[in-house]
C-alpha cells in the first residue's frame, strides 16, 4: 500500500465516513489470562467512546511506509487450508460475528505475542464502498467500483494511570486520585486485507509497528504467516556494512560522501517525480550505484556474494532507511560535524602541516554558542 491509499481507509476513521460495523476486544493481563471479552455493533456506542477508538485506528495506520508500516505478501502455502491467510480470510468473512473463530484468534495473538504486562487486542470489521474516481483524481461518491471488506487489528498497552492529586466538586477540596486502567495507542497492529491499487488485495497485509526496530519477528511469522523483512535500522545498518566489505582498506571520505550525494540525488528525483511507490533499491542497483560513484570494478568481484551475505532472504533496501536527507555527518572521537546534504562541498579533508584534516568552509555568518562571531581569519 501507497501512503494515498493508507489515507483513503484513515479518513473512514470518523462518524460521517463511517464503515465500520462491529468492534470486538479482547482484554489480557500480565500474566496472559484473559479478563474479559466484548463485542459491539460500532455505531450503536455513545459517541464520545467511538472518538477515543478512532484515534486507536487511525495510530494503526500511522507512520512512514517501510518503517512502521510495512507491506507484506503471504507466501502462497498460508492461503490453503489451514493456513494463517486462510484463517484470516474466514475471520474477516465471518465480520466477527463467530465467537469461536474470535476466540481462536485472541488465543493465537496471546501465545505468540511477546509483551509484559496487561494489553487490549482490538479488531473492527468494516465494509468500505470503494468510490471511483475522475481522471483528475477526484472521488465520485455515487460511482462505486467495489466494496472493501477488511478487519484491523490493534493492540494496545494498559496502563495504570500515574498518581497525583486531584479535585473534587462534591468537597470542594484536593484529593489523591483515583488510579484507573487506560487504554494506550496501539504498538502493533495490521490491515487485513491490503489496499493495494485501491482494490482489495487478499494475498498481501498492511503490519503496523511503532517501534521500527522492534518488529515482533515471531508474532508475525506465526499468527500471519509472512516473512519479516529487515527493519529500518537493520537495513541502515547492512548498506554501511556492504560499502565497508566492498571498499574495504580504500573505504576513504571522498568516496563514501560521493555514494551519499548520488543516492541523495537518485532520492530527491524520485519525489520531483512524485512515484507514490517507496524507493526500493536492489541488489543491481546498488551494484550500479557505487560503480558511477567511482568504486573500481576490481572492488565490485565480490560485491553479490558480501551482499546476498549481509541482507540475506531480504534482499531490497529502501532509500530512505539507508540514508539521511536531511543530514550528512562526519564524526570523529572528539567532534560531530552536521551538514546539509545538499552542502557536502564545504567539508574538505586536507593536509595541514603534516596533519590530516578536516577542513570547512565558513561565509561571514558564524554563531558560538548561539552568538554571532566574526571569523578570525
Amino acid at each position: 500500500m501507497i501512503n494515498s491509499e493508507i489515507s483513503e481507509i484513515k479518513r473512514q476513521f470518523k462518524h460521517e465516513n463511517s464503515s465500520i460495523t462491529r468492534v470486538s476486544g479482547c482484554y489480557v493481563d500480565g500474566e496472559k489470562t484473559v479478563k474479559t471479552k466484548f463485542t459491539e455493533t460500532f455505531l450503536l456506542m455513545p459517541e464520545e467512546e467511538t472518538f477515543k477508538y478512532f484515534e486507536i485506528f487511525k495510530k494503526t495506520l500511522s507512520g512512514r511506509v517501510g518503517r512502521n508500516l510495512i507491506n507484506m505478501e503471504f507466501p502462497l502455502e498460508t492461503e490453503f487450508e489451514g493456513g494463517t491467510q486462510a484463517f484470516l480470510m474466514k475471520l474477516r468473512d465471518s465480520q466477527l460475528k463467530d465467537e469461536d473463530l474470535l476466540d481462536e484468534f485472541y488465543n493465537r495473538v496471546i501465545e505468540n505475542y511477546d509483551y509484559t504486562g496487561n494489553y487490549l487486542i482490538l479488531m473492527i470489521y468494516a465494509a468500505y464502498d470503494i468510490p471511483g474516481k475522475t481522471n483528475d483524481n477526484i472521488l465520485m461518491d455515487d460511482a462505486s467500483d467495489e466494496v472493501y471488506s477488511y478487519i484491523l487489528c490493534s493492540i494496545c498497552p494498559v496502563n495504570l494511570s500515574k498518581p497525583g492529586l486531584s479535585y473534587y466538586d462534591e468537597t470542594n477540596q484536593f484529593h489523591k486520585r483515583i488510579q484507573d486502567w487506560v487504554v494506550n495507542m496501539p504498538t502493533n497492529g495490521f490491515l487485513f486485507p491490503a489496499f493495494n491499487d485501491r482494490s482489495t488485495d487478499i494475498h498481501s497485509i498492511l503490519y503496523y509497528s511503532k517501534n521500527p526496530e522492534e518488529l515482533q519477528d515471531d508474532f508475525v511469522n506465526q499468527l500471519l504467516g509472512c516473512h519479516v523483512p529487515l527493519s529500518a535500522g537493520v537495513q541502515k545498518e547492512s548498506f554501511q556494512a556492504i560499502i565497508q566489505e566492498t571498499l574495504g582498506d580504500d573505504c576513504e571520505y571522498d568516496l563514501v560522501k560521493n555514494i551519499h550525494e548520488k543516492l541523495n540525488e537518485i532520492v530527491e528525483d524520485h519525489k520531483i517525480k512524485e512515484i507514490p511507490e517507496p524507493l526500493t533499491l536492489e541488489k543491481t542497483e546498488v551494484k550500479n550505484l557505487f560503480a558511477e560513484c567511482g568504486v573500481e570494478e576490481e572492488k565490485l568481484q565480490e560485491f553479490d556474494s558480501n551482499y546476498e551475505k549481509i541482507t540475506g532472504d531480504s534482499g531490497s533496501l529502501l532509500a530512505t532507511n539507508v540514508i539521511n536527507t536531511k543530514s550528512f555527518e562526519v564524526k570523529t572521537p572528539d567532534v560531530v560535524i552536521k551538514v546539509n546534504p545538499e552542502r557536502t562541498d564545504l567539508i574538505e579533508t586536507k593536509l595541514v602541516d603534516g596533519r590530516r584534516c578536516l577542513v570547512i568552509e565558513i561565509s561571514d555568518m558564524v554563531e558560538v554558542n548561539g552568538i554571532p562571531v566574526k571569523p578570525s581569519c
